[in-house]
């Protein structure tokens, strides 16, 4: 078959590579589609320590089981899947406190097991016998099923925050995780949300979901005026920073109201991962912050749940799609905001 295999830094090749064989407890999935993750473009431009190539990438699929090595799987063949793709040893102390996401031996698919950019991915026993793959038992399309893995990741993060009906909620930035962020947050019941970024071109494409209005980050700072101006003085009482920028980790201090939450989605370069920030914005306000890592279980159930609820615009977030052979094409298109989500096609 033809893959999309990590080579090195800046080196996704499409080669070919053998079909993948199952062993007893495994299950073989044909992948219908792969949406592309910002990890991916960040492994893509600056390489990633825990991937050891070669590697075929692609963790946020959806495809229908074609062989099955698991006679007591929770899924047959011929059911249409997504998979929650964290596993967790379910021995420390993090996992039997039911968070899964943070185990101190997790592996992933795509990290340390190959991934989706393939016709063809093999689930590995462990994931199976855990459940961690779930029944497509709607007519929603592959794509946007795609969307489970990093809506989970969104929900866990919305699981520290809490945001109901009293809240006005602010985004720094408005990539598809931003997007996610402002959509949950409104389905949640949030009386405004609003939509922060620096590039125009996202903050179009933000402007056609369910959202109160958006702001231009600019160098001079008049995006904070902004913000206290459309909160009549008071900011927001959620920030979420859902991009990997010091200067909007540290501008969600500033912009947050008193008694106000601040969420850190989006985690730093690992070269540069320190923010300088005004921390008198902590004690003065009473301000909660928190921050967010993957998904557990519960999370990714919760997601694909959501999205099979037709209740989730997960059409609207795939912007793009594209053959296997022309998958580094999302990159430059991520890049520049001329899409959200880009989903790759495999075909067998």
């Amino acid at each position: 078959m033809i893959a999309g295999i990590y080579k090195g830094k800046e080196q996704i090749d499409i080669d070919s590579v053998a079909d993948p064989t199952l062993s007893h407890g495994d299950v073989l999935i044909e992948v219908d589609a792969c949406a592309v993750c910002g990890t991916d473009l960040r492994t893509y431009r600056h390489g990633d320590k825990k991937i050891i190539p070669p590697r075929i990438l692609g963790h946020e699929f959806c495809g229908t089981v074609v062989e099955s090595a698991a006679p007591d799987a929770n899924v047959k063949v011929g059911d249409r899947v997504v998979m929650y793709i964290v596993l967790s040893c379910g021995e420390c102390r993090y996992c039997k406190g039911g968070r899964q996401n943070l185990c101190v031996s997790r592996t992933t698919m795509s990290y340390h097991y190959d991934g989706a950019y393939a016709p063809f991915v093999k689930v590995p026993a462990p994931f199976v016998k855990n459940n961690q793959l779930f029944k497509v038992e709607s007519d929603i399309p592959s794509d946007q099923m795609s969307l489970a893995e990093p809506l989970g990741c969104v929900i866990n993060a919305h699981g520290h925050l809490q945001i109901g009906v009293y809240d006005t909620v602010a985004v720094i930035g408005a990539g598809p995780i931003g997007v996610m962020h402002a959509v949950m947050a409104r389905l949640q019941g949030a009386q405004k949300v609003w939509m922060l970024d620096v590039s125009e071109n996202r903050l179009k494409l933000a402007e056609g979901f369910d959202i109160d209005g958006t702001v231009q980050v600019k160098p001079d700072g008049s995006h904070i005026a902004a913000m206290n101006e459309l909160t009549d003085g008071f900011g927001p009482s959620v920030v979420i920073v859902a991009c990997s920028s010091a200067h909007a980790q540290a501008d969600a201090l500033e912009i947050a109201g008193k008694g106000g939450k601040v969420e850190y989605f989006g985690g730093l370069p690992k070269s540069a991962p320190t923010a300088v920030l005004n921390t008198n914005h902590l004690h003065y306000k009473e301000l909660i912050i928190s921050g967010s890592y993957s998904e557990k279980i519960t999370d990714f159930q919760a997601s694909q749940a959501l999205i099979q609820s037709g209740r989730f615009p997960a059409d609207r977030i795939i912007t793009h799609s594209l053959p296997l052979e022309r998958m580094t094409e999302a990159f430059p298109l991520m890049e520049s905001g001329a899409a959200l989500k880009v989903c790759i096609h495999p075909e067998a």
